[in-house]
């Protein structure tokens, strides 16, 4: 896996702001590691950015599936090592779910 940058911490501390931030002055992209954020409509306690948040910065992982659909951790590992390896440019992972980020930089193996 190429190398990325993971900004992480407990809820409402700027991860965030900081990842946005970082993203602009280098260009990079950022990918959500938040458990809830992938979700559509349920922006309500999920602290997801805002497009004006979002500032122009590229996110992935964000407002991707209905609610009433299953979601895994294994598959949210396979979506963001695909983007990381999509390209040469450095990602940003932020966010608070330690399960997802972790699956995606270590070599967590998931059965079916």
């Amino acid at each position: 896996m190429k190398k990325v940058l993971v900004v992480v911490g407990p809820t409402a501390v700027g991860k965030t702001k900081m990842a946005i931030e970082i993203a602009k002055h280098y260009n990079f992209e950022i990918i959500s590691g938040d458990s809830v954020a992938i979700y559509k409509r349920l922006d309500i306690g999920s602290a997801k950015p805002t497009k004006e948040e979002m500032d122009g910065v590229k996110h992935y992982l964000v407002d991707i599936i209905d609610p009433k659909e299953d979601y895994s951790v294994k598959e949210f590992q396979t979506e963001a090592r695909k983007i990381i390896d999509s390209s040469d440019d450095i990602k940003i992972i932020s966010g608070g779910t330690g399960l997802y980020i972790e699956s995606v930089l270590y070599n967590y193996e998931f059965n079916d």
